[in-house]
């Protein structure tokens, strides 16, 4: 390190450790005095400016000397311990002799007081300096070198406007001092700002500062600072800005023989942090990797590290899936190749989250329309995902937990990445502003394997303003559950029949012809029967006691489920039935290909009583003809009649099944569907 034109710090080889440092001054010289910045705890004193031609002599020594092997002879050693001596370069005093170098371009004066006759190189640097006068080099040139001092500036009014000025664009620098290994201070050029930098995306292990002032290293931490002093102290470097948070500007420093991040994660001197990992421009995937291959060597501060093991086989971690069901903002059940249904929730996301306490003790809380931005962050992924394909990697599997102090149990959870035409649902909808980002240990490594990605994505969000970090007041949702309200549904019975056709979302499935619809238009909910059928029943609570479930009607459920749960539906009102449900007729749309499909596929199970004029029997008949009508185009039918005896009834059961797919011909191989009929 060079302190000044007339003094450098010096160290051995390392051996076992950092070297000790060892300050000479440089014998018969004096160069000009660099500026300083008056001490904090004395708000009296002033700062102290650069003496004329003092930076260009310390800039002539750092560009000559740093990094390079000297020679060095003591010729004087103080009571106080300073060393005073000859600098020379190479590995003997036969190299270049750094003062009379100095002096020969007018970058320090020589002292003439108490000089020897009989002393050649104390007359040498006489003649030396004569000579400079004479061809008027340096500060013996006209003018004083007034315009050699230069203006610095210690302190930056508004940190996080400076960094944003500068739109992450690397400026040159010059590292001036290393705290630790991750913090340094750099000299920002041209404009000779004195700034503070961590470098984002790490943290070295660090000094603790003891209440008697001395200084008490963490493990590893003189090595790591050692490490980035050798390689970056007094370079010529490049540094982009990349953020400023808390007052902290963080940035990454680019050097021609690499990035000092990089070498830091790979030789086990830092652990990469997820705070700033957010705003690293280099790429955080290469942080991630270097740390991975320290950890794998278990160097340094990895020397204990023990490697979390798989429980999951590769067919399990990786898997192809149709989605069926949004759960909320960061849940999803997926249908795999199986037939299974499985729940996955997002990697290291969370929902939105109310504010406190709910207000309104006497209303039933509904998560979905009373938790601010929940009903969007649930629409955006039920418009992307529902009835669509999608990559699922498993990145965790989060252990049950039981119930603690102000805390709920939770079932294990199968944490994934999951992605559709190679976009990370996740990070889409934290980039929107709809969920946030986990926050872990650092020892934690049960997290998404798209981490940054997603921190990253936070933080456009937050800086655009976006969703939960908008500050606009939150959209607020007043949806009516008319659904169990007698006289609200008779109501609103007329409104539905007189709009004809209308659009709803089928919000969740009791049977497989029994459903709740939610109609955007008219902001409420529903209960919907299909008109002229019923599906068995499945099992219910019931007063006295647990309902037996009528065969077949977990499939018919199922089956219904899959084909219309969470779809876009258009639905036309009927009549107002016995039980005071609205029975309507639907028709669900969804886009297969480059065609159209208009699909209804019901399970179909018809009571008719034996003398046939009730309103089903006809409703029937009129289903029957309309099969039979068009059974040579796009249908595939089968009527199964079957005789029972019923204590109460004669009755027949009719069960049909239907198919009906819009296509822009007859299709030969449409199969017939397997029935359903109960023994």
């Amino acid at each position: 390190m060079v302190l000044s034109g007339c003094a450098i710090i010096v160290r051995g080889q390392p051996r076992g450790g950092p070297p000790p440092e060892r300050q000479i001054n440089l014998s018969n010289i004096r160069a000009g005095a660099m500026a300083r910045r008056a001490a904090q705890a004395q708000p009296d004193t002033k700062d102290t400016p650069d003496e004329p031609w003092a930076f260009q002599a310390r800039e002539f020594l750092r560009k000559k000397l740093i990094g390079k092997e000297v020679c060095f002879t003591v010729e004087i050693k103080t009571a106080l311990g300073r060393e005073y001596g000859m600098v020379y370069l190479g590995r003997d005093t036969t190299g270049e002799n750094i003062a009379e170098v100095l002096v020969n371009e007018g970058l320090a004066t020589v002292r003439r007081e108490g000089i020897r006759g009989n002393n050649p190189e104390q007359a040498r640097l006489c003649e030396l300096e004569d000579q400079s006068k004479a061809s008027k080099k340096g500060m013996w040139s006209e003018g004083g070198g007034a315009h050699t001092i230069r203006d610095m500036k210690y302190t930056i009014e508004n940190p996080r406007n400076f960094v944003d000025s500068l739109h992450q664009k690397p400026i040159n620098a010059i590292i001036e001092h290393v705290r630790d290994g991750s913090v340094v201070r750099a000299l920002l050029l041209p404009d000779y700002y004195l700034v503070t930098v961590m470098l984002s995306g790490i943290k070295c292990p660090t000094f603790k500062r003891e209440a008697d002032g001395t200084e008490t290293p963490e493990p590893f931490a003189a090595e790591a600072k050692f490490f980035t002093e050798s390689r970056l102290l007094q370079r010529d470097v490049q540094i982009i800005l990349e953020s400023c948070p808390n007052q902290i500007i963080l940035g990454t420093i680019l050097h021609p023989n690499g990035n000092i991040t990089e070498l830091l994660l790979k030789e086990g001197f830092a652990r990469c942090v997820d705070w700033s990992m957010a705003v690293y421009t280099q790429g955080a995937e290469k942080l991630r990797a270097a740390e991975r291959s320290a950890k794998e060597r278990k160097v340094r501060i990895w020397k204990d590290y023990v490697a979390p093991t798989a429980n999951l086989d590769q067919k399990d971690r990786q898997f192809v899936a149709k989605v069926m069901q949004v759960v909320n903002a960061d849940a999803m059940v997926v249908k795999l190749n199986s037939g299974e249904n499985k729940t996955i929730h997002l990697s290291s996301i969370r929902p939105p989250r109310i504010e406190g306490e709910n207000k309104d003790k006497d209303k039933r809380f509904r998560p979905l329309y009373d938790i601010p931005y929940m009903f969007e962050a649930r629409e955006f992924l039920r418009k992307k995902l529902i009835g669509k394909k999608v990559n699922v990697t498993v990145d965790y599997i989060r252990a049950a937990t039981g119930p603690g102090e102000g805390t709920p149990a939770f079932a294990e959870r199968t944490c994934a990445t999951v992605t559709i035409g190679g976009i990370n649902i996740a990070e889409a909808l934290v980039s929107k502003g709809l969920a946030t980002v986990i926050r872990y240990r650092q020892d934690d490594d049960q997290r998404s394997s798209h981490y940054d990605e997603l921190l990253a994505a936070e933080a456009r969000a937050i800086k655009n303003g976006k969703g939960l970090h908008s500050k606009k007041e939150v959209p607020i949702h007043r949806v009516a559950d008319i659904s169990g309200e007698t006289q609200k549904a008779k109501q609103f019975l007329p409104f539905l029949q007189r709009a004809g056709r209308s659009e709803a979302v089928v919000e969740y499935v009791f049977s497989g012809s029994r459903l709740k619809l939610y109609m955007p238009k008219e902001t409420c909910l529903i209960t919907f029967l299909l008109a002229g059928i019923e599906c068995p029943r499945s099992s219910r609570n019931m007063p006295g006691g647990m309902q037996v479930a009528e065969p077949f009607s977990d499939e018919a459920m199922l089956f219904t489920k899959e084909l219309v749960l969470q779809r876009e539906v258009s639905s036309t009102a009927g009549h107002y039935g016995p039980n005071f449900i609205i029975s309507q007729c639907l028709s669900a749309r969804s886009h297969v290909g480059n065609s159209w499909c208009s699909a209804i596929l019901i399970i179909l199970v018809q009571r008719c009583e034996k003398n046939r004029t009730n309103t089903n029997h006809r409703s029937y008949f009129s289903l029957k003809s309309t099969f039979f009508h068009h059974r040579n185009s796009c249908f595939s039918f089968e009527l199964v009649n079957l005789s029972v005896s019923d204590v109460s009834h004669q009755t027949k059961y009719l069960t049909v099944i239907l198919s009906t797919q819009f296509v822009q011909r007859p299709l030969a191989s449409n199969k017939l569907i397997k029935l359903f009929t109960p023994k």
